[in-house]
């Protein structure tokens, strides 16, 4: 078995949650939902989480001098960013691949399969 980072790359840095949340949403938060119980009923899930927007970031960056630079906001800018993210445990690659399309239609975002490095 081999885990899989697969991450979801979002294109709406400034999007915040509506306190109303629209019914198209809802759908989408639903497909997810779904398709994150099927994860785990399989035995494939290792752990999954949505991430609140670029804008709420903190960069941490050693200075050189022993200290540290601590600063607001995304560590670059960029288009894409990374908006959440599943860590699956399944037999190769081609398994992954096959979640991974059903994660990016549950989503609706492009995702990104990564292979954790062994050790």
């Amino acid at each position: 078995m081999a885990q899989y980072l697969i991450s979801v790359h979002s294109y709406s840095p400034d999007f915040e949650y509506p306190a109303e949340v629209p019914p198209e949403m809802e759908e989408l938060f639903g497909r997810v939902d779904a398709l994150n119980r099927e994860l785990q009923a399989t035995g494939v899930w290792v752990f999954a989480g949505g991430l609140h927007p670029p804008s709420s970031a903190t960069v941490v960056r050693a200075d050189g001098a022993g200290g540290h630079l601590v600063t607001d906001g995304p560590y670059a800018e960029a288009k894409e960013y990374l908006g959440g993210f599943w860590v699956i445990d399944v037999a190769d690659l081609d398994e992954a691949l096959n979640w991974a399309r059903r994660m990016t239609d549950a989503c609706g975002e492009a995702v990104e399969i990564r292979p954790f490095q062994d050790g």
